[in-house]
């Protein structure tokens, strides 16, 4: 039977006070007609074309919910000939894609586990062809001759001693004066993001964050049980005035924020912004957690909320995975003296030490002169990809939030659709993962932008992709 079911239209026609987005009202509709057998094993679907018609939608809206019910096993998609109701149309029970989309763990598993054939444009990682591979092979090298304790060992608990004496040095250039005794090392910023939320977070708490920001730290806060309150980034840094009204309805006492080169916006907190919020926190109590994961990348310095603040209410967190490899897992929290105390006890009783390895495989790296000429040409390399970038998503017809002047993240969207997830299994048919925005909200709010990283714009599978969705846009 291949009779095309104008009765759905009319059924969909008849429900005007729908507010839900145009995709699931689709699926919605389709699914009772099967049940109560209006539409029978072999009924074609009215067009694409004519269902956006029909909706008033766009035909990505239409795309997303035929896919999605084909994927299901209700319908059969049948090239050149439409979309029908499958034989028996029976659930194939695949994993659900919204309970995919909304788990956080999940989202880093499928970015870890899957294979580098797939181009992963929205993740967070540099080529390893840009990475100073062999600088780090000599270094491990000469670590592996003479004293070897490093191999053998446990560190110390605030970490290796000649690090943070470096470490102390780059705060400083930053314009931050701190003891050794104010820094911790830590494996990576995850590590130290998790021994400040086990020192000062208990469950049911609420805590301020970045909307958009960054997806494993709700991921972190949602294990400990946080209650997620998003404040608004704009392209100058975080609603100062929402944060205010936000903190005081929620009895929050926490802020995570980044202030240079936010991921996923790029964006940077401007100094007013900056002086307003710190004052904001004096006045209600907030502790501000400040998060330079992106510092290595930041060709200019821009302000640092720690520089202006000294550390009295601000916590400093920073990571070298970004810049040197995903795989040296060290960073450091700078801090007061109470808390960087409380967070090596933590340390301690959680992980024992962090690699002294690691720490002095960084340490080598940041002492030996070579660091800072590889981080000018990393910035060579990223302006270069950033401008490519821009065109490409331009020519695709893309709103860009901004455009950063450092960092590898470009954080963008198509005006016609008002769900980044229509195009998510889309892009994955096509080798693609993208980076959609409902992962980058705390609580995981349906998301018009998409990260991407500039650095994997280039590859020519993504221009199919977007120039197939623009291509669609002009017929609509």
């Amino acid at each position: 039977m291949a009779i095309v079911s104008q009765g759905l239209i009319v059924e969909l026609g008849q429900r005007p006070d729908d507010t839900r987005p145009a995709a699931d009202r689709i699926c919605d509709a389709v699914l009772r007609q099967i049940e109560r057998k209006v539409l029978v094993s072999g009924t074609r679907l009215p067009s694409i074309r004519a269902m956006a018609a029909a909706c008033g939608t766009s035909r990505h809206a239409v795309v997303d919910a035929y896919d999605r019910l084909t994927a299901q096993g209700y319908l059969d998609a049948r090239p050149g000939a439409g979309f029908y109701v499958a034989e028996g149309h029976r659930r194939l029970a695949p994993e659900p894609e919204d309970t995919r989309n909304y788990d956080v763990a999940w989202l880093i598993r499928e970015v870890l586990e899957t294979s580098d054939d797939w181009l992963k444009v929205g993740g967070p990682w540099l080529p390893d062809d840009w990475m100073d591979v062999e600088a780090m092979q000599q270094v491990v090298r000469s670590l592996g001759r003479g004293d070897i304790t490093h191999l053998t060992r446990y560190g110390p608990p605030l970490g290796y001693l000649p690090l943070r004496r470096e470490l102390q040095g780059m705060m400083a250039r930053l314009g931050v004066e701190l003891g050794l005794e104010q820094i911790l090392t830590t494996g990576g910023t995850s590590q130290g993001f998790d021994l400040i939320l086990r020192s000062l977070i208990k469950p049911g708490d609420a805590v301020l964050v970045e909307d958009p920001g960054y997806y494993n730290l709700f991921g972190y806060l949602r294990f400990h049980g946080a209650r997620l309150i998003g404040v608004p980034r704009r392209v100058d840094g975080p609603d100062v005035d929402a944060l205010c009204r936000l903190a005081t309805e929620h009895g929050a006492r926490i802020f995570f924020t980044q202030s240079a080169l936010q991921n996923p916006t790029g964006s940077d907190t401007s100094p007013a912004v900056a002086h307003r919020l710190l004052q904001a926190a004096k006045e209600l109590d907030l502790i501000l957690v400040e998060d330079d994961t992106y510092c290595d990348l930041d060709p200019i310095q821009g302000v640092r909320l720690a520089t202006l603040d000294q550390l009295d209410r601000v916590l400093y967190v920073r990571s070298f995975s970004k810049a040197l490899s995903g795989s040296l897992r060290v960073g450091f929290v700078a801090a007061s003296r109470e808390l960087i105390d409380n967070l090596a006890n933590i340390k301690v009783l959680s992980s024992i030490s962090t690699s002294l390895f690691g720490e002095k495989l960084v340490c080598r790296l940041l002492t030996d002169g070579h660091y800072g000429r590889y981080l000018r040409r990393m910035h060579e390399r990223i302006v270069e990809a950033r401008n490519s970038a821009l065109r490409l998503l331009r020519d695709a017809g893309m709103e860009i939030f901004l455009e950063p002047r450092g960092g590898n993240f470009l954080w963008a969207r198509f005006p016609g659709i008002d769900d980044a997830k229509q195009l998510s299994e889309r892009a994955r048919r096509q080798g693609v993962i993208l980076g959609v925005g409902e992962v980058f909200r705390p609580n995981l709010e349906r998301s018009p932008w998409m990260r991407f990283n500039v650095a994997l714009c280039d590859d020519p599978r993504l221009g199919r992709f977007l120039n197939q969705i623009r291509g669609e846009d002009e017929e609509d």
